[in-house]
């Protein structure tokens, strides 16, 4: 699979678009909630993207195999996923979408210093070290200085944001550092899907009853979630992931946030002052000298 050493247009353009579904899509696991018990809803929504991937597969005529070495990678990345969304899905029952997006989408940070360690051409030079600066500080503006309720969160919410944010973070150093680099992307995003099933479902029986008196909107954003998120969006960032530098692919998310304080403002009628145009000049500074090809 060919590779880039940076990000083109292509990318930028294609990883933008996922960094706004990724704003959309947090604010749907938080009305989702509301009707489905968290943990229940990410093993219905694992479920439901195992059949939609195999589909694809079968529709494109992919095998489904386990090539040597990819066992123990594939099901350590599939474990992760687990952790990853019974951390998220909880933090957004406990706390803010606002405030778990500050702490979730540090995860470029972890990610940037797991790949120093482990991943070939991606260590920190001191230029993506500012960047990686510049973006998350402007993540920070963006939601802080937004001021109300949003401030306020719980302690366990923060710390399952938080463990769901390095958890990500493994998964992508997995995709990029094992011999899982070497399998498609629907092949990764069956290892975590099915590896997540039984380990969702079980974990819900921890977390009270499994339905909340769902409607027909908590059903049809657990449709979404399979189809657009799981099916389409995940697959699209493993791809990515898998032709673009870890770290820079990462870096994108940082967007997401600030689309989600646009979007507050499109749909919301939130009020946008000049913290937002602070946050967006820091984010866009930081991705420019992540991204920026190196001397020659």
């Amino acid at each position: 699979m060919a590779q880039n050493d940076r990000i083109d247009a292509f990318g930028a353009v294609a990883l933008t678009g996922f960094a706004a579904l990724l704003a959309v899509n947090q604010v749907v696991i938080a009305v989702v909630n509301e009707g489905l018990q968290p943990v229940f809803f990410a093993a219905l929504r694992s479920l439901g993207g195992v059949i939609c991937i195999l589909g694809w597969m079968r529709y494109r005529a992919i095998a489904l195999t386990v090539p040597p070495g990819t066992l123990v990678p594939g099901l350590l990345m599939g474990v992760l996923f687990a952790v990853e969304f019974i951390c998220l899905f909880v933090a957004l029952d406990l706390t803010t979408v606002t405030r778990s997006a500050i702490i979730f989408y540090s995860m470029p940070v972890w990610l940037a210093l797991i790949g120093h360690l482990l991943i070939k051409g991606e260590r920190i030079t001191g230029r993506k070290a500012m960047g990686l600066g510049l973006a998350f500080a402007g993540v920070v503006v963006a939601l802080v200085m937004r001021g109300g309720p949003d401030a306020e969160g719980s302690v366990i919410g923060d710390l399952c944001a938080l463990a769901a944010a390095m958890s990500w973070a493994g998964i992508a150093a997995l995709a990029k550092a094992s011999r899982l680099r070497d399998v498609r992307p629907e092949m990764q995003l069956i290892w975590q899907l099915a590896v997540s099933v039984p380990l969702l479902a079980l974990a819900a029986f921890a977390f009270g009853p499994f339905l909340r008196d769902p409607g027909w909107i908590h059903w049809a954003g657990l449709g979404f979630q399979i189809l657009v998120i799981v099916s389409a969006g995940f697959l699209l960032w493993l791809w990515l992931l898998s032709i673009y530098p870890a770290a820079s692919v990462a870096a994108f998310s940082f967007l997401s946030p600030v689309f989600g304080v646009l979007l507050g403002w499109l749909l919301l009628g939130e009020r946008i002052g000049p913290g937002i145009a602070a946050a967006l000049t820091l984010v866009v500074a930081g991705l420019i000298l992540i991204n920026r090809p190196a001397s020659r």
